[in-house]
């Protein structure tokens, strides 16, 4: 009886902690009953709560869910640094679980649900809305003007983000080239909006102004950046960059990189104005985004004063506004 009544009673979900240097706190989550398998990292809270997505793929092996989840929240520290959203960065990988808003009914904790749960719902439309902020201020940086009307794009993942992006910009009037691992989805939008395409495997022997990468991240990198044929990149995906050393190799080719943690930030400040004094406001969420164009700018004036990439630049403005929060708190 005694053994039942302990079997009882024994919490399902165990966690233990992983040390990795550089982060505050990471941990692995195991539940014997669903049987979730998460990881979870905070990478730096100077500025506030960490706060980041949750992904979840069909991972090969634990290692490499670590090594995305180390990416991702390190990413996040830096995204919601530049963007001043008052936040740190974590983020969580899992191997499975089911959807936020199961997670919802055991934590408060949880943001970007759907508006009639009373959240700021899909993040996804203010991601995209602050990507094409965003390259407004690549278009000035590059051709002079902010136009994008005729400027060739070619979006690589025609996701949530991605197939909003197209959207909008076709709207401005620019040519739009898409491409994806679900050919589908490709001929889908294709057929209903008349965008043209390009198989995934062949889309960096299209030549265009913008490359706009919305899939997962890493694709630039020593095979894919030889071939590229645009004059500047901006898009959705995280960590864009295989290596830092990838900033240089684009700027050597006069590629101009708008660093993936400033540009697709839009996403993350919409969420954080649900932590916002008065709950969340979609108008005060919109013109926050519209600092993505102001952070751009002054990434790119660092890169030219400095000499740096605008990878190196962005690290460093990032910098300025963790240490000032630092010297904040010691004040």
């Amino acid at each position: 009886m005694r053994a039942l009544f302990e079997a009882a009673h024994t919490p399902l979900m165990e966690t233990t902690e992983i040390q990795v240097d550089g982060y505050e706190k990471v941990l692995r989550c195991r539940d014997r009953g669903s049987g979730l398998h998460a990881l979870i990292a905070v990478h730096d809270t100077t500025l506030g709560p960490a706060l980041g997505g949750m992904r979840m793929l069909p991972y090969s092996s634990e290692d490499e869910a670590l090594f995305d989840v180390l990416r991702l929240a390190e990413g996040m520290t830096y995204k919601s640094a530049c963007a001043e959203t008052g936040l740190g960065g974590g983020k969580s990988v899992n191997i499975g679980i089911a959807d936020l808003e199961i997670v919802r009914t055991e934590t408060k904790w949880v943001t970007g649900l759907s508006k009639d749960s009373g959240s700021s719902g899909n993040p996804s439309p203010y991601t995209a809305h602050g990507v094409l902020v965003g390259l407004h201020a690549l278009a000035q940086e590059v051709w002079g003007s902010p136009e994008l009307r005729g400027k060739h794009v070619l979006i690589q993942g025609v996701g949530a983000v991605g197939g909003r992006l197209a959207q909008l910009l076709k709207e401005l009037g620019a040519r739009i080239t898409i491409c994806d691992i679900n050919e589908g989805k490709v001929e889908e939008l294709k057929r209903t909006q008349g965008y043209e395409s390009v198989a995934d495997a062949r889309h960096l022997e299209v030549a265009c102004d913008i490359y706009a990468p919305c899939a997962r991240g890493a694709g630039l990198n020593d095979q894919t950046i030889p071939r590229l044929k645009c004059k500047a990149i901006g898009g959705a995906a995280n960590n864009q960059l295989l290596e830092l050393r990838h900033a240089q190799a684009l700027k050597e080719r006069g590629i101009l990189y708008a660093p993936d943690f400033v540009i697709n930030a839009g996403g993350i400040i919409n969420v954080a104005v649900e932590l916002f004094p008065g709950g969340y406001s979609e108008a005060v969420s919109l013109k926050k985004i519209e600092n993505i164009a102001v952070n751009l700018r002054r990434v790119f004036e660092i890169a030219r004063q400095d000499g740096v990439t605008t990878h190196d630049a962005a690290l460093r403005l990032a910098h300025q506004r963790l240490d000032a929060g630092k010297r904040a708190k010691r004040a």
